[in-house]
């Protein structure tokens, strides 16, 4: 958008031209089949991503590439070996870089760089088997632009596994955590009742027998006693990382007005205000209905003043 603008500003493209080419940005079409929402992260803050389950392999690899051609980036989850030789090819055919997340890939345009936010994410998993998810989220957040940092097999079967990873994650700084975990799915919850940043949980189908399939793990998570835990659907690594990115970028964006808004503060204004701790005073309180208030108002005077000038009234009968 911005690139239109610029032609548009230099006299390359007419009012018209810079008309249609900001239409298609907003929404393209291929082949009258698959409708590409390119103006999803100018909207969202999010790209698309295109879901290979579905899809013939070549035709999945046409959708990442133009959207890599369009917006300097295409995402894919849940590719088979099928679908990675044929995006595989498609890139190296187009001269542009492959950058591999388990099942998941993104697909760089020549010279395209993400413009860095300040905001980082931290990644964990109960098993190694529940990394290729973790990653399909992992390629989401670093697609807008923000830091991760992913730890593995951290398990609550080995809990010593556990307290250094999640250390080195809250002194790293990050903004929130995404945890996924199939079998019974408690880290999610361990992980809440432990931190203060704002906690994901990423159920995933790893297992075996009743429950085996992710129910069980999200069955956990949706029941668990950590407050604030947020869960989403089983496998959904790219909603994950989506609500993952927009939580680190509004924080980082609250650091940046943050500091815009000191250098602008005015010193004789208060810096703070100290919350009330003290208990209600009796005006302050309502009885229970048909109770009467048996305290006077301490406000109210004792007495009628006297006036200063002329005779008192006398009083009526």
């Amino acid at each position: 958008m911005r690139n239109v603008l610029q032609r548009l500003i230099a006299g390359e493209l007419t009012e018209d031209e810079a008309l249609t080419e900001l239409r298609r940005i907003q929404l393209d079409e291929l082949g009258g089949r698959a409708k590409l929402d390119l103006g999803r992260f100018m909207r969202r803050g999010v790209p698309e991503v295109v879901l290979a389950p579905g899809k013939a392999p070549a035709e999945a690899a046409r959708l990442v590439i133009t959207l890599a051609f369009r917006q300097g980036q295409g995402l894919i989850s849940r590719m088979t070996a099928e679908h990675r030789t044929a995006l595989t090819a498609a890139a190296a055919a187009e001269r542009m870089t492959l950058v591999d997340y388990s099942s998941s890939a993104r697909v760089l345009r020549e010279g395209f760089e993400r413009e860095p936010v300040d905001g980082k994410v931290g990644l964990l998993t109960a098993g190694t088997s529940d990394v290729p998810v973790a990653d399909e989220a992992r390629m989401v957040i670093e697609a807008c632009g923000l830091e991760t940092r992913l730890e593995a097999d951290l398990g609550v079967a080995g809990l010593h596994r556990f307290v250094g990873p999640l250390s080195a994650i809250l002194d790293w700084g990050a903004d929130v955590i995404v945890v996924a975990a199939g079998m019974d799915g408690v880290l999610p919850g361990l992980v809440a009742g432990l931190t203060d940043v704002p906690v994901i949980g990423l159920p995933v189908s790893t297992g075996y027998g009743h429950g085996g399939a992710g129910e069980a793990a999200l069955g956990t998570m949706l029941q668990s006693c950590s407050t604030g835990l947020v869960v989403v659907n089983i496998d959904n690594g790219v909603g994950a990382g989506a609500a993952a990115g927009l939580i680190a970028a509004r924080a980082a964006q609250g650091r940046r007005l943050g500091k815009n808004a000191t250098k602008i503060t005015n010193p004789a204004a208060p810096t703070s205000s100290r919350p009330r701790n003290t208990p209600p005073r009796v005006r302050d309180r309502s009885d229970p209905p048909g109770i009467a208030n048996s305290s006077a108002n301490t406000r109210t005077a004792s007495r009628t003043p006297t006036k200063s000038h002329g005779k008192p009234r006398r009083a009526r009968p």
